[in-house]
């Protein structure tokens, strides 16, 4: 009865708020504790007793009253933070604020009138009860006061971590507080593990779901091509302003790559006990990544003192010396001898000045920076192990249906996946370096099969593909896949014995061939990743051959070459790729040899190909007859792995958010040539962007697979929606929007990498007729056999350089991923839907 009261007086201070027209004094403390104080509702409760259209009327009938409870808010948590939280009700009061502030917050960003509110300075919004800072402290943004509070808050003792007092009378100053000390997790620089606590998860939680709602105001703008503009809640979060940047950043990594779903792996545990640390690894992962996303720099905001910048900057100094040197804790080393003390102390002395001569270009991003600089074997293994644990557990089987736990947030561990990668070059070295690698490519393969129908997970496929063609660019990505795949999750492709490499294959087949159609776009990532990794496959099968050569097949069709000013680079990437293997792994890929001999006449016809205006039209008029790009009738399907369900288009009513269109694959690689000692050579890009059309045709490099489509001089940050939109309008309001000339096809028919083939079935061909006729074979084991022990040396072409296309980052997929990644936040954020029903200009929310 009483939570009912609760409820019911905390929905009349509501009613009071919304109804009165005359502004409510900030010193009314009996009417603004209503709110907080003598509540206890759950933040379900608060969503649902706080309508968004009241919040709407307040804001637009009596906006001082909106903010005095804003900043009322902000003081209660600000005083929290200062005291420690002491007593219950001051606990409660913290969760209450919290959570009144993540329902008010995306109301105040979908206003840009309100926008700038909390990046004001409001007299007396500062630390109170402090007598020296209260100057410095009046003249801080209620913004900074709220995120500092909140960084306080989850390093508070006995409310969101173990306390370490001594004494039940004992207590700890919150403002000399080490929350070095109180890290959530072990693991990378820290090995202690401190004791579970379902109450400190939950109280972390609440809080990180603010500190999300804060940074969520770049949902509110529409995107921009400009790189430069930061978020200024994430950019002050991330500062030396922050004294807790170092310690926070290491427990969100920690209770992320801790985690484990499964845990003793009694079924149906999760069915039994509630899992509070799920929710918040959840949280934690999005934090992780949306505070990751720009690498640093000046955002809008008012300047910070800079006496305070200095000491909180020295603050964090023994910590960072401890990461850095790859101590576990303070004083782990055996400190007997004086030299070991002065060399520490020197150390101690340079790290400071590189540091702080670091800092003076401007304020860096300090999670990017902390990121890029964990370089322990031993950090690195937990990490990767951590998050290869976490994207294979969906695809756990077991004997019991349902009886494992199942992680839904896959998505936000690919984004965090790649931000590692990308911000640190050595652990991207140190996940190709060993077989480690596969565990984090089959469940990409796994999620990318599986969302290949269902167009509400587009932006999974992208970065799914994203994050194999960042690999695909260093060399033991190619040669990691040649180990046998011997797992088999239960995927529904075709059964095959062989490698990585055939499952990769496989699978990349399959999203062509049976795949919506706004995969397109992703094709020609798709075929430069085989292409890549193409010079060190060593031994395909036989299933995987004639993927290729069933691939090689449809692009090669006529019609389909003539449809677009882009389907040729299709052949190109294929026969760049077969080119590849056959020149630098011929000996051991005897069932691809094999493949292109069965499959001759399709290089023949390639070779041949029709160029006069009579054919091309006659094979337009067939593509309109026939609309299917892909051909699915000659792939040669058989039965699907055991236990594989098939891939379902999205549920009716599904919701899903608009991405950016991607840019094309010219954009978004850059061209390396493997030289002999194995090293990279960047290759430069031919400059023909005013050249017209079929001099570019006729001037790219050899592979021919710059992009000429007008794609590219378009803006790039229009939807993917929104290029559907506008390549049908122009195709319906003109017959002649495409008009393949012979000149076009000739300027690229002549650069055709037919050569290598060619020789190949020359030398090949007769040797294998005349063998069949002579013994009379019609046993394709015994033709394999004689391939497998044929050789090509002295008889092809000189060996062409091997030409590696690797992911360099832009504008364009910068703006991918900022949409993608919001849009992630939002549809996983449902319960409370912190977002749902605001004006969101960063992306459409669409339903299916």
């Amino acid at each position: 009865m009483g939570n009912t009261d609760s409820k019911l007086n905390f929905r009349k201070a509501v009613i009071q708020l919304t109804t009165k027209t005359q502004p409510v004094e900030a010193t009314d403390d009996a009417f603004w504790d209503q709110f907080w104080a003598d509540t206890a509702t759950t933040v379900q409760d608060v969503f649902a007793l706080v309508p968004a259209a009241e919040i709407r009327a307040v804001r637009e009938e009596s906006p001082s009253n909106l903010a005095t409870l804003c900043y009322k808010a902000v003081e209660k948590l600000v005083q929290a933070a200062e005291s420690g939280c002491p007593s219950e009700r001051e606990k409660q009061v913290v969760l209450n604020c919290s959570r009144m502030l993540s329902r008010i917050l995306p109301y105040i960003f979908e206003d840009q009138d309100w926008r700038g509110f909390f990046w004001s300075t409001v007299p007396g919004a500062g630390r109170a009860g402090t007598d020296e800072m209260d100057e410095d402290d009046g003249a801080r943004p209620l913004a900074e006061s709220l995120l500092l509070a909140i960084a306080d808050l989850l390093f508070c003792p006995d409310f969101t971590v173990h306390s370490h007092r001594r004494g039940p009378d004992s207590v700890e100053d919150m403002q000399s507080l080490d929350s070095c000390e109180y890290i959530w997790e072990a693991g990378v620089g820290f090995a202690q593990t401190p004791p579970l606590n379902y109450i400190h998860d939950l109280n972390r939680t609440e809080l990180l779901r603010l500190l999300l709602t804060c940074f969520s105001e770049a949902m509110y703008l529409p995107p921009s091509s400009d790189n430069n503009i930061l978020n200024p809640w994430v950019t002050f979060f991330s500062s030396t302003e922050n004294r807790h940047a170092l310690p926070l950043f290491t427990s969100l990594i920690n209770v992320v790559c801790a985690y484990d779903p499964v845990g003793y792996g009694i079924p149906y545990n999760h069915l039994l006990f509630a899992d509070y640390r799920e929710q918040l690894v959840e949280q934690a992962m999005q934090i992780l990544i949306v505070t990751l996303e720009h690498e640093g720099g000046v955002a809008q905001r008012p300047a910070s003192p800079s006496s305070m910048e200095e000491q909180e900057v020295k603050s964090q100094e023994p910590f960072l010396h401890t990461l850095a040197m790859g101590f576990n804790t303070p004083g782990g080393l055996d400190r007997q001898s004086n030299w070991f003390e002065i060399f520490v102390h020197i150390f101690n002395i340079v790290a400071v000045i590189i540091l702080q001569l670091s800092q003076s270009t401007g304020p860096d991003n300090l999670f990017v920076n902390y990121l890029s600089r964990i370089h322990r074997e031993e950090d690195y293994d937990f990490v990767l192990k951590g998050l290869a644990r976490l994207l294979t557990n969906p695809l756990t089987q077991t004997y019991l249906p349902h009886s494992t736990k199942k992680i839904q947030f896959h998505q936000e561990l690919l984004v965090l996946f790649w931000k590692l990668c990308d911000f640190n070059k050595k652990f991207l070295f140190f996940v190709l370096k060993s077989s480690d690698v596969l565990d984090i490519l089959v469940p990409i393969l796994f999620y990318l099969n599986d969302a290949r129908a269902d167009q509400s997970r587009v932006g999974l496929m992208h970065i799914g593909v994203f994050i194999l063609l960042l690999l695909s660019g260093e060399r033991n990505f190619g040669v990691r896949l040649n180990k046998p795949y011997s797992v088999h999750v239960p995927m529904d492709i075709p059964v095959f014995t062989g490698t990585h490499a055939d499952l990769l294959i496989v699978v990349f087949h399959k999203i062509i061939t049976s795949g919506h159609q706004r995969l397109q776009p992703l094709f020609d990532c798709l075929l430069t990743i085989i292409v890549n990794v193409s010079p060190y496959l060593k031994s395909l099968s036989m299933v995987a051959a004639n993927k290729l050569l069933h691939l090689l097949e449809a692009f090669s069709t006529n019609w389909f070459l003539f449809s677009s000013a882009q389907n040729h680079h299709l052949v190109f990437f294929l026969l760049e790729a077969f080119n590849n293997i056959i020149q630098y792994q011929f000996d051991g890929n005897c069932n691809l040899v094999y493949a292109i001999i069965r499959k001759r006449n399709v290089f023949h016809q390639l070779a041949n190909l029709p160029s006069d205006g009579t054919s091309i039209q006659k094979a337009l008029q067939r593509k309109r007859k026939s609309p299917d790009a892909i051909s699915r009738t000659s792939s040669q399907e058989t039965v699907s792995m055991e236990g594989s369900r098939p891939a379902v288009p999205a549920e009716p009513g599904t919701l899903k958010t608009s991405l950016v269109a991607i840019p094309a694959i010219d954009k978004l690689t850059e061209q390396s040539q493997v030289s002999e000692d194995g090293t990279m050579v960047s290759v430069p890009k031919p400059d023909s962007h005013h050249k017209p059309h079929t001099d570019h045709c006729a001037t790219a490099g050899a592979s021919d697979t710059e992009s000429t489509s007008g794609r590219d001089n378009e803006d790039v940050f229009y939807t993917e929606a929104e290029m559907e939109r506008r390549r049908a309008s122009v195709a319906s309001s003109t017959a002649s929007y495409w008009n393949p000339t012979p000149d076009w096809v000739l300027s690229w028919k002549v650069k055709l990498p037919l050569q290598t083939i060619m020789r190949l079935l020359q030398v090949l061909v007769p040797q294998v007729e005349k063998i069949c006729i002579d013994k009379g074979l019609t046993d394709e084991s015994e033709i394999l056999k004689f391939l497998q022990h044929g050789t090509l040396v002295g008889l092809l072409p000189v060996p062409h350089p091997i030409l590696i296309r690797k992911y360099q980052a832009n504008a364009g997929t910068a703006m991918w991923f900022r949409t993608y990644m919001w849009g992630v936040v939002y549809l996983r954020n449902v319960d409370p839907p912190i977002w749902y029903d605001t004006d969101v200009r960063l992306f459409e929310i669409q339903r299916m």
